[in-house]
């Protein structure tokens, strides 16, 4: 290839990376909301029955509840004074305008990715498209000792925040590169998909394999063919990302279901083909939980023979699994766990829902239902009918008959995700957090000691 050649295809590259998929002709304002859509931001800074964008809602974590703030532009409780400086510096640096630090459960380490303009751009939709809301969020972030202690996370940015923005590489593809600059940035895959080191900070080294949110379980999600989404194709990716059912894989649930509603699905074609294209290269990371993929495991199987003749006990704390399953799951998924034609109502086995060895997902769906913005809710939660047992009873009927049988649910954990305000928290890991800030601290200081024998001498 000539060097003219090469040059042109960089320059592409760069173009492409950075552009937004808008005509020419779409106004500021439009491009910013199509980037706060890629971003999410409606997700976790609107709280259940409140308006827009106004915060309040609670974001489970292993230390406690986080709630979000207004960025509305309102004046009062919102951003409406912040400058564009301001609001680069919170996207890019985690600061808010009066200079104090955001906790990290604000995605300003993958926002800090987005382009100059774009965040132009999205400054523009946040004060010229954003209906203002006065009112104050009900509830302020209140996490234990020393995580209130927002100076501490200057030092924690020093040490984990890369602020640069993304930068292309010249060896891939335009659409790689917007798939990577997308996936990297605005669409924070790894806030999620990549588990957390005891700082908290993204494990890199284990990229994308796997990660707790709020006491749910995002997957692996490298090429890993066992682990992770190797034998998914592009199209089918595309297909879980626009919100469509993909029979023999199972539905999107959770924080994903939000993220597919809210964000992803709104996205255009080629910019999901993009992040497809992207995420089908990440480099391959075995976890070590499987040694199967999680959408092989299963068959098509009942236990109806178990159920003939057989009186529900006065307890029903002491009812099988497969008698919840036959009061309260084969209306829809069948009397064999197959679902219905096409995956609207999906089938349980061959389904990645039951084919983790972490079983939270599973126990969330049973209890809370999976909810759908902008589309129907077909999956219902059962926590107001069953108790920790009869869940616990369900859940391993599903995993033996339907799933992986070697992952197991148990009472203390479906106690635990009952209640979403708490269902992310861990006296373990709030200890094993406090252990490695105590550490990190350490070495802080000693580093700070040697620079100043240095001077000295």
């Amino acid at each position: 290839m000539n060097k003219t050649l090469m040059k042109s295809s960089w320059l592409a590259v760069v173009l492409v990376a950075a552009a937004p998929a808008f005509a020419a002709e779409n106004s500021d304002v439009e491009r910013g909301r199509y980037l706060a859509t890629a971003g999410d931001c409606v997700a976790c800074h609107t709280a259940p029955g409140g308006k827009s964008m106004a915060g309040g809602l609670p974001l489970a974590s292993p230390l406690g509840a986080i709630y979000s703030t207004n960025i509305t532009p309102s004046k009062t409780h919102g951003i409406g004074s912040y400058t564009l400086q301001q609001f680069t510096d919170a996207l890019r640096h985690g600061k808010r305008a009066d200079g104090a630090n955001l906790y990290p459960a604000m995605p300003y380490t993958a926002y800090a990715k987005t382009t100059d303009e774009d965040i132009a751009a999205m400054y523009t939709y946040f004060m010229q498209g954003v209906q203002p809301v006065d009112e104050a969020p009900a509830k302020q972030t209140a996490l234990p000792f020393p995580f209130n202690i927002r100076a501490s996370l200057g030092v924690w940015n020093a040490m984990f925040l890369d602020a640069t923005p993304y930068k292309t590489d010249a060896s891939q593809t335009p659409e790689w590169n917007r798939g990577a600059y997308l996936a990297q940035g605005l669409a924070h895959c790894t806030t999620c998909h990549t588990p957390r080191t005891s700082l908290m900070a993204e494990d890199l080294k284990r990229n994308l394999s796997g990660g707790d949110v709020g006491g749910w379980y995002a997957p692996n999600i490298t090429s890993h063919a066992v682990s992770g989404i190797g034998d998914w194709t592009q199209d089918e990716l595309v297909a879980y990302m626009s919100g469509k059912p993909v029979p023999g894989k199972g539905p999107a649930a959770g924080p994903m279901a939000e993220a597919v509603d809210h964000s992803l699905k709104h996205l255009s074609p080629d910019d999901l083909k993009a992040i497809a294209v992207y995420i089908k290269t990440v480099p391959a990371v075995d976890d070590g939980s499987l040694k199967q993929p999680a959408d092989s495991f299963g068959k098509q199987t009942d236990a109806l023979d178990t159920l003939r003749g057989v009186d529900l006990p006065k307890d029903y704390n002491a009812m099988t699994g497969a008698q919840i399953y036959d009061a309260y799951c084969a209306a829809c998924h069948q009397a064999q766990g197959q679902g219905t034609e096409g995956g609207g109502l999906p089938g349980l086995f061959h389904n990645t829902s039951l084919g983790h060895a972490n079983s939270n997902n599973l126990v969330q769906v049973l209890l809370h239902g999976i909810e759908r913005h902008g589309a129907d809710t077909v999956m219902p939660g059962f926590a107001d009918e069953l108790s920790d047992k009869q869940i616990t009873a369900l859940g391993n009927y599903l995993l033996t008959n339907y799933g992986n049988p070697a992952a197991k649910v148990t009472e203390p954990q479906v106690a635990q995700l009952r209640d979403p305000a708490t269902a992310g928290s861990s006296s373990s890991f709030l200890m094993l957090a406090r252990v490695g800030m105590a550490v990190g601290l350490v070495i802080v200081l000693g580093v700070i000691a040697w620079l100043l024998r240095r001077r000295k001498a």
